[in-house]
């Protein structure tokens, strides 16, 4: 076995899309979304998202149309949508699927069950949500997902923000 210092997946930088490369280098906030539906778990670390401001407020994201999270919520509706900080990288990566979890990232940490799904235990913020539409426009490679705030909750802002930029993990 090799443990390779890069990703063993990506392409040279030379064959990688311009688009793609212009939006690494956009910092991105970690988030991890989490639903449950009929006693099964999913969730996905997504940074391309935004939060909008309003009556009701939203979240929306970018999500892989062939990932377990979509499938998933297209069932449950809910979401929980959490901020992950400092001491969350090998989290993120598991539920991104880029680094092994043994027996499952939902085993990584602690959970709190929720009317939305599973919150992570020691996050400084997550967001109960419900789906808008089961049918979202695609963007790109991925589906433009609409959630509505509907809970959140905050802990102090003691915990600094992990940011994703071109491939590595920073905090703010």
């Amino acid at each position: 076995m090799t443990i390779h210092g890069d990703h063993p997946f990506l392409p040279p930088e030379s064959e990688r899309s311009p688009v793609r490369r212009l939006r690494g280098r956009l910092p991105s906030p970690v988030g991890l979304w989490t639903t449950v539906y009929d006693g099964k778990r999913a969730g996905l670390t997504v940074s391309s998202m935004l939060v909008a401001d309003g009556e009701p407020g939203s979240v929306i994201g970018l999500i892989d149309p062939d990932s377990d999270l979509w499938e998933t919520l297209r069932q449950a509706r809910t979401a929980v949508v959490s901020l992950l900080g400092e001491g969350h990288q090998q989290l993120a990566d598991a539920f991104g699927y880029v680094a092994p979890a043994p027996g499952g990232p939902f085993r990584m940490i602690d959970w709190t069950d929720t009317a939305w799904g599973p919150a992570p235990v020691g996050v400084s913020a997550w967001a109960g949500c419900t789906l808008v539409s089961t049918d979202p426009p695609e963007a790109g490679w991925a589906l433009q997902v609409q959630l509505e705030i509907v809970h959140v909750e905050l802990t102090p802002d003691e915990t600094p923000t992990l940011v994703h930029r071109r491939g590595r993990y920073f905090t703010l």
